[in-house]
């Protein structure tokens, strides 16, 4: 048996993050991979837990040994999963959300092609920006950084397998958990699990 691999990912601000943690908060099944990141830590966060906080130097000498699953530039930061985490969970039958850009998430879904893809889009610009601002995380120009390439982002929406639009955050988040649900009572799956019982009922 394996788990099933979940892609999400989502312009800067639409709430992916948000939405990952209250999946992982109500799912026990599902577990996130832990990305390594060149960027510096923002204010709260920890690191081995929302990343794992690296110099570009061991950065690069990871993705040399060929560590990581996925590795992509974003906003200057460099991102990156761990292959062997990643396999590992998969193989042990649990489930496993990666948080990741779509540059990322067009190389494992090349590598695995399995894996089940969903974007997350805001309602609109402006919720976007505003987004951006309440979080007080990042200089001005940073935000407008994020929204210049939010555009470019939203435009690979389409190599995607679904997509949830983050207008109220509740509706969202039951949203995502239901992809997770259906998923996972594909035949396949429900055959792979369910094969005694299966047996005995033939």
């Amino acid at each position: 048996m394996s788990g099933n691999l979940y892609i999400v990912s989502a312009p800067s601000g639409a709430g992916k993050t948000s939405l990952v943690a209250k999946l992982l908060e109500n799912d026990a099944r599902i577990r996130k991979s832990v990305s390594y990141t060149t960027r510096s830590p923002r204010p709260g966060e920890t690191d081995g837990q929302h990343y794992h906080f690296v110099t570009p130097e061991t950065f690069e000498k990871r993705a040399k040994a060929g560590d990581f699953l996925e590795s992509a530039t974003v906003h200057g930061n460099r991102y990156g999963t761990s292959r062997r985490w990643v396999e590992e969970q998969l193989a042990g039958d649990t489930d496993i959300v990666l948080e990741i850009d779509w540059q990322g998430a067009a190389q494992v879904r090349g590598l695995m092609p399995a894996a089940i893809s969903i974007f997350i889009l805001p309602p609109s610009f402006e919720a976007l920006l505003q987004r951006l601002n309440s979080r007080a995380q990042d200089a001005p120009e940073v935000i407008a950084t994020r929204l210049a390439n939010a555009r470019e982002e939203i435009s690979h929406v389409h190599d995607f397998d679904y997509v949830i639009i983050n207008a109220e955050f509740k509706a969202a988040a039951a949203e995502l958990q239901d992809i997770v649900r259906a998923e996972r009572l594909r035949t396949a799956h429900q055959l792979a699990r369910h094969t005694a019982l299966i047996n005995r009922l033939k």
